[in-house]
């Protein structure tokens, strides 16, 4: 009872303190958006006036987070009940931290590019320094989920192999001073679709990092990762995962397996793994099972001429004349996101649920959906699940882009696994977002 207690205890203050951090956060985007007002208004010294108070508010800011973070990671050592309530934890941190600190990011960079003066200047460099410190530090308490994740195979879900390792190494590259050059060799290995946990793939995946970041030495770490099908059956096949470093590390511990996440993994998924190691490398070799997808034949509607008559008809449009459906329920993220890309895109309009989003998608056409993911009355997976459903008997297909404060391990391939095209995980910066955009135009 005495622990059960405690452990609510710290689960209170540590809510206090998010409210707190969220607070802040919204006076300095408060700050920031009354400095834009006033270089537009040329005031030019209540506008540097702001930014110093608004730099200022965001290095207490930083602290609080790093606070935060450490009064998360002393909670979690406290909770003892399931690996499921550590993981509602740091999932609950995580989306409440990245809201906010989208917004300034983004605010941020649109002020950056607001004409400052030099000192100006060297002010907001300075406050986005302290912002940047932020997330990285919101993205390894995300990466530090990995070993808070039960070993219990959870539910199959499509997903795309290669794009899962890539996003893994890319997700691990945010970490702060990662010491490790990566190459993904996709020479023998093109884009492959399966059935399975890629969540499990990923934790095996980030436990051998961390081993290798864990190695004690200057010197930078480089790992060159090779994927290959290595037998391929009528409905499973086996995926051979090879990672080579030139350092000589025991990268997967086969004496106690016990104390190596990434062994105990292997197993659980009915997987095998060697290591070989000469005078200056090792070399670790992972075969995993995965489901095959069989695939259903479809009827041919059409000549393969026509097909490719009307490939050629699709036409390319420009950013400005194509048409955004936006859903989002927060709206100051709304308004945020609408800043962001009113300057480029002629055509934006809002819906605050995914109800509001298949209504509106029944009535109107869209060039792009940009997706909430956590909303009221319908959630954006249910959303693009049966707006995937709806295309399934005609031959349109609209990108969806997911925008979301999810970004704990298997977020992303829930998003695709629901028939979403692409994903950007809050904080983003501006350009990221409109090149994403672009990419499906």
């Amino acid at each position: 009872m005495t622990q059960e207690t405690g452990t609510n205890n710290h689960g209170d203050l540590n809510q206090s303190a998010l409210k707190e951090i969220t607070l802040w956060s919204y006076g300095v985007l408060s700050g920031l958006i009354i400095g834009i007002i006033l270089i537009m208004l040329d005031l030019r010294f209540l506008s540097g006036l702001i930014l110093i108070i608004s730099a200022a508010a965001a290095l207490l800011l930083s602290r609080k987070v790093i606070s935060l973070l450490i009064a998360v990671r002393n909670s979690l050592k406290e909770i003892s009940a399931s690996n499921e309530k550590k993981d509602e934890v740091i999932t609950n941190f995580s989306h409440k931290i990245r809201e906010p600190l989208n917004n300034v990011v983004i605010i941020a960079d649109m002020l950056m590019e607001s004409g400052l003066q030099k000192k100006q200047k060297e002010l907001l460099e300075t406050f986005v320094a302290s912002t940047n410190n932020m997330v990285t530090t919101v993205n390894e308490l995300t990466m530090q989920s990995a070993d808070n994740i039960s070993l219990e195979p959870k539910k199959y879900i499509r997903f795309n192999l290669l794009s899962t390792v890539q996003n893994t190494i890319e997700l691990y590259s945010l970490k702060d001073k990662a010491n490790i050059d990566f190459i993904l060799n996709k020479r023998e290995f093109t884009d492959f679709e399966c059935f399975g946990d890629p969540i499990s793939l990923k934790q095996i995946l980030l436990d051998i990092f961390n081993t290798i970041e864990n190695h004690n030495t200057e010197r930078q770490t480089k790992v060159t990762i090779n994927l290959r099908k290595e037998k391929e059956g009528i409905n499973e096949i086996l995926v051979g995962i090879r990672i080579q470093i030139d350092k000589v590390i025991v990268l997967v511990n086969e004496k106690e397996p016990e104390q190596s996440l990434a062994a105990r993994m292997i197993a659980v998924r009915k997987g095998k793994f060697s290591q070989e190691f000469g005078g200056n490398y090792t070399v670790l070799d992972i075969t995993l099972p995965f489901t095959n997808i069989i695939r259903e034949a479809k009827m041919q509607t059409a000549s393969p001429k026509m097909g490719e008559l009307l490939q050629k008809e699709k036409i390319h449009k420009e950013l400005k004349d194509i048409k955004i459906l936006l859903v989002e329920d927060n709206l100051i993220n709304q308004k945020i996101t609408l800043l962001t890309l009113k300057p480029l895109v002629n055509s934006i309009d809002t819906a605050s649920n995914g109800k509001e989003a298949l209504d509106k998608f029944g009535t109107a056409h869209f060039d792009i959906i940009l997706m909430d993911i956590q909303m009221p009355v319908m959630s954006g997976l249910l959303a693009a699940e049966k707006i995937r459903a709806l295309e399934s008997s005609t031959n349109s297909h609209i990108p969806i882009i997911a925008i979301t404060a999810n970004a704990m391990l298997g977020d992303r391939e829930k998003c695709i696994s629901a028939g979403i095209d692409d994903y950007i995980s809050k904080p983003f910066q501006p350009s990221a977002l409109v090149e994403k955009i672009k990419k499906y135009i």
